[in-house]
């Protein structure tokens, strides 16, 4: 996010109103701008696949239901819910300052209100009488925990660059929790939705010690708890009857890790499990075509990329990334790799984001970009200039599903209509995740397929990726330029002014092919006749979507 591969997003959002002082209202304004991306056929461009904006609510209760998972967590620490797998189990256990609604707008989650009396100042007040699993009352001091876990650096936190710019988070009442940045920063608020902003017992996690996330409780609020975790088999989450928010619709939820694409297929066809999020592409027309159920398409905010993770090598030559990006056939994998449900695309970010941007902003965001079609010509002599005819690069695959393994196998393919020696390597779908976290996972690979998931609806998201330093600047890019536009953006509160800068950056970002963009991909889902209930967008990353889920009769 990532299916269908693993994939990176990092950094969720449907209660009452939020309540912000009147000098907070400008600032937060940032978050209301953003929020919301337009459906197919928008300002976001059109579409050859029909987005659907939810599902029928659910008609009743359930004693359980089952979903399909990809892949097994290697752990659910909230500081480590950077991927698919762990955000879609966590999100229903797990809860955040701020929560993502289904229509992906920012509300209030644990915290009732969140206002900034000054550029550099947040103040969460939080909701009084929310209980952990464990029977124990949420106070301000577990908010400190929480977040100082994310910063502290022997956590090695998949979120610490959201805390980069925290001065300090203090208790300044029983229930309310200040937090002093170095620097104004526009996107820390919108990250308190996501993992970044959430809040767990600091007495169950302190016992757990190093087995925190892998065995026993988590010690959250969220609708579900953790039960029974089978290793290599599946994770149940069972209803949390103390929940502060509207109970779950079902007693139980099982997710089965099923890493073959074509058992999962044939698990949803069958019964075997109730419904997935990130259905193998390969699978779509089956689904589409079944009684079983119904498949679903919705906002993703994604985009299948390759990243391209050494620079040390021929791939440190601009003119040879460009001549890979010329040379991809973005429609021919759009067919067969996604089965027809997306968009080709040269844009780092989804054009979505970009709909509350000016026209000049949108232009030069997205007006200057490379043509999708492919130019082999241009692409061979960017080669020959660059002298790299003939070097070999080795790009990571896998089985998870064709819309990973085709596209290697289309980067194979351009690289040598080129004259570039592609090697593929692959690797075992639980390993794949290894290689957004692990520098030792990535020796020996210079290109990986990504399709990263925007967990706010701003640009910032993806494009700070290649800051100098960032957690996921693989590369080790490195441009002053680059780095004054992310910090001038960053600390920019108005949206428009904001986008206008953004707008520099994912053009600076594209004319360097620091990754090579391929497709737009919308989020998928399946449930069968059984169930409903299950958002159709990327919120369940950070929404507890499973507690909507019920009976569909």
């Amino acid at each position: 996010m990532p299916p269908t591969p693993p994939r990176l997003g990092r950094r969720g959002r449907h209660a009452s109103g939020i309540t912000l002082a009147a000098s907070a209202l400008s600032a937060f304004a940032l978050v209301a701008a953003c929020a919301g991306p337009p459906r197919a056929g928008g300002p976001g461009g059109q579409s050859a696949y029909a987005l659907s904006a939810d599902t029928p609510a659910a008609k009743g209760e359930l004693d359980s239901f089952s979903w399909a998972l990809y892949a097994e967590p290697p752990t659910l620490d909230y500081t480590q819910a950077f991927d698919y797998p762990q955000n879609t189990i966590l999100s229903n256990v797990c809860e955040s300052l701020m929560r993502w609604t289904p229509q992906l707008k920012e509300q209030p989650g644990l915290a009732s209100s969140a206002t900034n009396p000054d550029p550099t100042t947040w103040v969460f007040d939080l909701r009084p009488g929310v209980k952990f699993h464990d029977g124990g009352v949420m106070t301000a001091d577990d908010v400190v925990f929480s977040l100082g876990r994310q910063m502290n650096p022997d956590s090695g936190s998949a979120w610490a660059n959201v805390f980069q710019n925290v001065d300090a988070v203090t208790k300044t009442g029983p229930l309310q929790v200040t937090v002093k940045l170095k620097t104004p920063d526009s996107q820390f608020p919108q990250y308190m939705a996501t993992a970044a902003g959430v809040v767990v017992g600091a007495r169950g996690v302190q016992a757990a010690g190093k087995d925190y996330g892998t065995s026993g409780s988590l010690d959250c609020t969220g609708p579900y708890r953790l039960g029974t975790w089978t290793k290599g088999q599946s994770i149940e989450l069972d209803r949390f009857d103390d929940y502060w928010g509207a109970g779950a619709k079902s007693k139980k939820v099982v997710f089965e890790f099923l890493t073959d694409p074509s058992a999962r297929t044939n698990a949803l066809l069958t019964g075997g499990a109730d419904g997935g999020y990130l259905i193998p592409t390969e699978s779509y027309a089956r689904l589409r075509s079944s009684s079983a159920g119904t498949l679903y398409f919705g906002e993703g905010l994604s985009t299948v990329n390759v990243n391209v993770t050494n620079m040390q090598g021929p791939l440190g030559d601009v003119r040879v990334r460009k001549a890979l990006s010329l040379a991809i056939d973005r429609t021919g994998f759009v067919n067969t790799g996604l089965g027809g449900n997306g968009t080709p695309t040269t844009s780092l970010t989804a054009k979505a984001v970009w709909a509350a941007a000016d026209p000049a902003a949108r232009q030069t965001a997205l007006g200057g970009l490379q043509p999708t079609a492919s130019d082999i010509a241009q692409a061979t002599q960017l080669i020959k200039d660059a002298g790299a005819k003939g070097r070999t690069l080795t790009m990571a695959t896998s089985s998870i599903g064709q819309d990973v393994s085709l596209l290697a196998t289309a980067v194979q393919s351009a690289g040598t209509r080129i004259g570039l020696n592609i090697q593929l390597k692959t690797i075992a779908p639980d390993a794949f995740t290894a290689l957004f976290t692990d520098p030792k996972a990535r020796q020996g690979i210079d290109m990986f397929p990504e399709t990263y998931y925007l967990s706010i609806t701003d640009p910032m998201d993806l494009l700070t990726n290649f800051q100098t330093g960032s957690y996921q600047n693989y590369a080790g890019y490195s441009d002053k330029s680059y780095d004054d536009l992310v910090e001038k953006a960053v600390a920019t509160y108005d949206p428009a002014q904001r986008l206008a800068i953004e707008a520099q950056l994912n053009k600076q970002a594209s004319d360097q092919d620091l990754w090579i963009p391929v497709a737009e991909w919308p989020t998928s889902l399946f449930m069968n006749k059984r169930i409903t209930g299950a958002p159709t967008t990327i919120s369940y990353m950070y929404y507890p979507w499973a507690a909507d889920v019920g009976a569909a009769q």
